[in-house]
């Protein structure tokens, strides 16, 4: 038997609980899901776990559950963010989308020297999370914070979280760290140095890179720290999954924290 639809509800949940969906969800289970009065839902509200609910009238101007029990105990995921330059808008929103399923605790957009691409507009954004979490069955949904140019952010960091910053190969020659001798440390290599559920970030650049003057910047921050997704240029959506998936696989909730 398949499990219930899961459905974030933007409110406090709590037991014996009625609730008026809204006209997406409303038609999601309805006429997508084909529920009908009292077939079971999963609600989540991204601060107190899951809820057992059932249908309790479904009709032209209001369909209704009411919630049962908690079903599981809310649980964060690891306290992990992403710093993404805005690219092409379906790379975006790809980047955004496997984010969430990754496991990121909170997304923000940074414009650089080589940002083309405007930021995803709040409401699209507030969608993907919302649609990606409910399928991958968390308990909350990323923060999202405002757009902001990379100075900025660097200027307001906390210094305790490390900024994990994938860099590609060096453009300047005339810098330790320019052409292919200049290579960042393999991010495996890095990862495995933190102790488990280090509080980190992890920085992805536009699809033209990262200039020498920000690229200067960043390694001249003592909280940055260099890594390498090895020996090719992986475009900006392929470098999120593969940098998310590699910090979850060595400090994340992919591992039992002792």
């Amino acid at each position: 038997m398949k499990s219930p639809p899961r459905l974030f509800i933007d409110q406090p949940l709590a037991e014996d609980q009625e609730i008026k969906l809204d006209r997406e969800a409303s038609h999601y289970v309805v006429n997508v899901m084909r529920r009908r009065v009292g077939d079971p839902l999963r609600l989540f509200d991204g601060q107190s776990g899951e809820w057992l609910a059932r249908l309790t009238q479904v009709g032209r101007k209001a369909v209704q559950v009411r919630t049962e029990t908690q079903s599981r105990a809310f649980a964060m995921v690891p306290d992990l963010t992403l710093l993404f330059a805005p690219v092409k808008k379906s790379r975006s929103e790809f980047i955004v989308e496997k984010a969430t399923e990754l496991g990121v605790r909170t997304l923000q957009s940074v414009q650089t020297r080589r940002t083309i691409a405007k930021p995803l507009r709040d409401e699209r954004l507030a969608l993907i999370v919302r649609e990606a979490a409910e399928q991958t069955e968390r308990l909350d949904l990323p923060k999202i914070l405002a757009s902001a140019p990379l100075k900025e952010v660097l200027q307001n960091w906390d210094a305790e979280r490390v900024l994990i910053f994938c860099d590609e190969a060096g453009e300047d020659a005339d810098q330790p760290w320019g052409g292919e001798h200049g290579r960042a440390l393999p991010m495996l290599e890095s990862l495995q140095r933190d102790p488990p559920g280090q509080k980190a970030a992890i920085l992805i650049g536009p699809e033209g890179g990262f200039t020498p003057e920000e690229r200067a910047s960043l390694r001249a921050c003592a909280f940055v720290r260099p890594v390498t997704l090895g020996p090719r240029i992986l475009r900006a959506d392929t470098a999120a999954v593969a940098a998310l998936s590699l910090w979850q696989a060595v400090g994340g909730d992919w591992i039992a924290l002792k």
